[in-house]
């Protein structure tokens, strides 16, 4: 009778231990391992956020190293990094369709710099329906445009207005006695160049002993489109020109050229935004008098490591300034600056 007793004890204990152990594995719930965040349940499954990072181009320098800052921070974050855009940094059709394409993909976030801060808002307002997050890098969006000001996670950039500033400052300090000087933009709709342009013109006017002689002309997205403007712009002016400022890499590359053509080198203080090897040199040679500096590794690094964070519930700051730097032929050299003159790029 106790042996039976015992053996009845024994396989009640063995059929209860077979009920819990699923719901153990459960939760009792009857979904095993699911939660409410997709993007925690992936990540706690071992999957790597899929992060979409969209340039304005992919021909420039500068973009390669921005390229380069986010490979680094996805490898140590957690982040497969998805790098697209557009060849021309004027196709806005393309890459808005680079936008949507990654929206239906459904990538886990979206990196943006937006090549016109208009055209680019419906495919961020679209993203954010999807419940995609975006963090805007390099060049901003129309922000009152934007259906919900949380579409937009961060904006990770250089101050750019502050950039212009410091152009402004640099031509001054080189012209103490006055000058004309001219200002060479880029392009409409790109609001990194926009606010480069208004810091430069309103700094200037802290200066009543230089004068702009023009400030409306725009050299476009490559090298030769920028040479052809500065070469008209040369022609137009003559020796009245004491200062130019160039706003990005392939302007400031074209104006050089249009310079060195001109033999006008060494005559009329330029400034540039961006550097390339090309410039760089040209800096040595006291051909060209500034570059302001981004740091586009850093910009591309911090991008991907905000969304990473916010994708794994942590707040994130909405203003990241990845900084900027003047530099000239008097300072090249210095640690703080050489770096920033050949910032590494992202090798295929």
């Amino acid at each position: 009778m106790v042996r039976r007793l015992l053996g009845f004890v024994c396989l009640v204990v063995v059929v209860l231990g077979c009920v819990a152990l699923p719901c153990a594995l459960v939760g009792c719930s009857g979904q095993a391992g699911s939660q409410a965040d997709s993007h925690s349940a992936g990540k706690s499954a071992g999957r790597k956020f899929r992060v979409a990072v969209i340039p304005k181009g992919t021909t420039h320098e500068f973009w390669k190293s921005v390229h380069y800052g986010a490979v680094q921070a996805g490898d140590e974050f957690g982040a497969e990094i998805l790098w697209l855009g557009p060849l021309m940094e004027m196709d806005r059709g393309g890459q808005i369709d680079v936008v949507q394409n990654f929206i239906t993909k459904r990538v886990d976030g979206i990196i943006l710099a937006p090549i016109d801060s208009l055209a680019l808002v419906a495919p961020v307002n679209e993203a954010h329906e999807e419940k995609i997050p975006v963090v805007i890098f390099d060049s901003g969006l129309d922000e009152k445009s934007l259906a919900d000001p949380a579409a937009v996670v961060s904006y990770v950039a250089t101050d750019n207005f502050h950039g212009g500033e410091m152009a402004a400052d640099e031509i001054a300090r080189r012209l103490p006695n006055g000058g004309k000087v001219v200002l060479l933009r880029y392009m409409v709709g790109s609001q990194s160049t926009l606010d480069r342009e208004e810091g430069f013109l309103k700094r200037l006017k802290k200066y009543p002993q230089l004068e702009i002689i023009s400030s409306d002309q725009y050299s476009l997205d490559t090298p030769q489109s920028a040479l052809d403007k500065a070469q008209q712009m040369l022609g137009k002016y003559g020796n009245q020109i004491d200062a130019l400022f160039a706003v990005c890499e392939p302007n400031t590359a074209g104006t050089l050229r249009a310079l060195e053509e001109a033999g006008q080198t060494g005559k009329i203080v330029f400034i540039g935004f961006d550097p390339n090897e090309r410039i760089v040199q040209a800096l040595a040679d006291n051909k060209v008098q500034g570059i302001v500096l981004q740091d586009p590794v850093r910009m591309g690094y911090l991008a991907v490591k905000a969304m990473v964070e916010h994708l794994n519930g942590q707040d994130v700051e909405k203003r990241i300034n990845t900084g900027e730097t003047m530099a000239t032929p008097e300072n090249m050299n210095k640690p703080a600056i050489k770096p920033l003159l050949a910032p590494i790029q992202f090798q295929d």
